[in-house]
């Protein structure tokens, strides 16, 4: 089998999406499941929905025109705000799309009006974590502002914390949306049906709080793709976390001393020499590198340790295993690594699973 590789268990994905699934129906929250890091693939995108979840999320258009074309048979939500010269595409193949810009609004009438349809639009609010997001006291007057635009139907709220500067989604945050709800329904005259509260980041709020406000969705992709929070990067409980594994190739093992010698500047990527160790380590090199995944989110079988990598070699320490030239060695990764994995065309997709594959189109 070819190597680098990802072998995905599409029964773990299904499982730890209805583990969370089932976690926070009792709190009224249902699940979209974030397609993104999977590379919005068809396979992952059925586990997610035979585990429960209502929906799919993916912030890359191409990766939602896939799914659409792969008859998906739940709602598609574009989770980045559209681009304008995509608007079109963004009309045509999602159902949903979350959005921050008054400009674009206009530009997604326009297509919907041109399109014969109508597209629904959820305004994502600015909570703290800068990134994205209409600033709270502007959401009223924009949401009242969008209600009048032909095509489009603003069915709800949203936010998004902790994935560019940590913000902790907790209680005071998720009641600052809930306020916003109800002053955007006073404004417009009618219930918001989405309120989106952010990401797998909220889990912890989520399953601890006895007071989920009007929140009422959560968009989850690390939790259900890797079984861990992005906190504190912790596994949760009931969930697996060896859903997707690694496989990549030695090429070569040798025994070399654990300190480089010679001048040292920076290495192709700016990195500086480390001081290293006395002695020898019994070193493998791997067909892999970081132009495949980020070597920084890799972790191996106890007793071995990632060194150094460059665009297309990996140095691991391989200690007193006993490892050869052509043996594959398994890795599990953090959501960095799953990533660029998943996106880079050198490393294989193999995916193992009970039900079948959503149909292709003809």
């Amino acid at each position: 089998m070819t190597a680098p590789r990802i072998d995905i268990d599409l029964d773990l994905v299904a499982h730890n999406t209805r583990a969370l699934v089932d976690q926070l129906a009792p709190k009224g929250i249902r699940v979209t499941g974030v397609s993104k890091a999977a590379l919005g693939s068809a396979d992952v995108v059925e586990a997610m929905l035979r585990g429960g979840a209502t929906g799919i999320g993916d912030s890359r258009i191409e990766n939602v025109t896939r799914l659409r074309a792969a008859r998906v048979p739940a709602p598609l939500t574009l989770i980045r705000s559209p681009m304008l010269s995509q608007v079109s595409r963004v009309v045509r193949d999602a159902d949903t799309s979350l959005n921050t810009e008054a400009v674009v609004l206009a530009a997604l009438s326009a297509a919907a009006v041109d399109q014969g349809t109508t597209h629904d639009v959820v305004l994502m609010v600015e909570l703290g974590d800068l990134r994205e997001g209409v600033a709270v006291e502007d959401v009223v007057d924009l949401a009242q502002a969008m209600s009048a635009l032909p095509g489009l139907c603003l069915t709800g709220l949203g936010t998004n914390l902790a994935c560019r500067s940590g913000v902790v989604p907790d209680q005071s945050k998720m009641d600052d949306l809930s306020r916003l709800v109800e002053q955007v329904e006073d404004r417009v005259g009618r219930p918001m049906t989405i309120v989106t509260g952010g990401n797998s980041a909220n889990l912890d709020w989520a399953l601890a709080t006895d007071d989920v406000g009007r929140i009422d969705e959560l968009r989850l992709g690390e939790a259900i793709l890797l079984g861990t929070e992005p906190l504190h990067r912790r596994a949760l409980d009931g969930l697996r976390t060896d859903a997707f594994t690694l496989f990549a190739e030695v090429i070569e093992v040798k025994s070399k001393p654990g300190k480089s010698w010679g001048d040292t500047a920076q290495s192709a990527f700016g990195h500086v020499d480390q001081p290293g160790r006395p002695g020898l380590v019994r070193q493998a090199i791997l067909a892999l590198g970081r132009q495949d995944v980020d070597p920084d989110g890799l972790t191996l079988a106890l007793g071995m340790a990632v060194l150094g990598a460059s665009s297309d070699h990996l140095v691991v320490d391989v200690g007193d295993h006993d490892v050869t030239v052509g043996q594959e060695l398994a890795f599990q990764l953090d959501y960095s690594a799953l990533v660029r994995a998943m996106t880079s065309p050198f490393v294989g997709k193999v995916t193992h699973r009970v039900a079948p594959v959503l149909a292709t189109p003809a």
